[in-house]
């Protein structure tokens, strides 16, 4: 595990820009936290480093977002789900076209893939710090980690 502490949103938010541009087609990033804990920011800097300019809001009323980028940015927020099977609602259809981020991972249970990147971000003691932790359990994500200062 990596841990990492940010200090205000726009941190947060690169953060995840720098994660951004590692990422290819295929990967799956899956963010949890309580509300307000920054899952949405991070998120946003990960669209920007994949090369989107569009405005990135959490999808929590739609299921997910598609973003045009360098390379797609699929964003779901499974928050409004009490237990899903992704498999039937698609989820998986845009892996293969893009990067899948995932807010409320845990209302779908366990039927991520394998190599799916988990991070959890948390409150930290002072106003607008945040404590992100990457769990790292497959090659790719040591790969992924391994890229880019995380630390």
């Amino acid at each position: 595990m990596i841990k990492t502490v940010t200090d205000n949103e726009e941190e947060t938010r690169t953060l995840g820009e720098r994660l951004g541009k590692f990422l290819k087609a295929g990967d799956v990033i899956l963010l949890s936290g309580e509300l307000g804990a920054g899952k949405t920011r991070f998120a946003q800097g990960i669209a920007k480093g994949l090369g989107c300019t569009s405005n990135v809001t959490s999808p929590t009323f739609v299921l997910i977002n598609e973003y045009p980028g360098d390379i797609t940015f699929f964003h779901a927020d499974l928050y409004r789900l009490e237990k899903a099977d992704l498999d039937e609602i698609g989820l998986w259809d845009s892996t293969e076209m893009g990067v899948l981020v995932v807010e409320w991972p845990e209302r779908a249970g366990d039927s991520f893939p394998e190599n799916a990147l988990q991070l959890s971000l948390s409150f930290g003691s002072r106003t607008n710090e945040r404590l992100i932790e990457f769990f790292i359990d497959s090659e790719r994500e040591q790969a992924i980690l391994a890229s880019g200062d995380f630390k």
